[in-house]
């Protein structure tokens, strides 16, 4: 008697091969079902992170350009001048160099090198369009 108890309690404690394979089955279906959730949710932080910094630099550029009659010579001026604390970092390509700045207009009345700012980023947002066209 005391054999069989010896035996049914040594059974009893482990798992099967086919329940660790159906477990693992269901946690790679969970798995599957989440992950393209989690990447697209990074991919639209980043995108709404580069509209405010779009959003915040050309409303620096606009304000330096009222008060001193003149667009910026480069972006750091704007940090220099403290209408911006740094030159925030580009969330698509993780550096602050990779700003694109444009030049105004040749009819343009205001001097300065810096008109507009955008994403140095290749690709396309969720909506299609050029991170190149913000």
């Amino acid at each position: 008697m005391a054999d069989k108890q010896c035996k049914r309690g040594g059974r009893d404690r482990g798992f099967t091969l086919i329940e660790l394979i159906v477990v693992m089955a269901i946690v790679a279906l969970l798995t599957s079902i989440v992950a393209p959730r989690y990447f697209n949710s990074l991919a639209k932080s980043r995108e709404t992170a580069l509209r405010s910094s779009l959003a915040v630099m050309r409303d620096a550029i606009d304000q330096f350009a009222a008060d001193k009659g003149r667009y910026p010579e480069s972006l750091e001026e704007l940090a220099t001048a403290r209408y911006i604390r740094e030159i925030p970092e580009d969330p698509l390509t993780g550096s602050r160099e990779a700003w694109v700045t444009l030049t105004p207009p040749p009819d343009a009345q205001a001097t300065g090198q810096v008109f507009d700012v955008r994403s140095g980023a290749a690709g396309r947002a969720s909506d299609g369009r050029l991170f190149a066209d913000w």
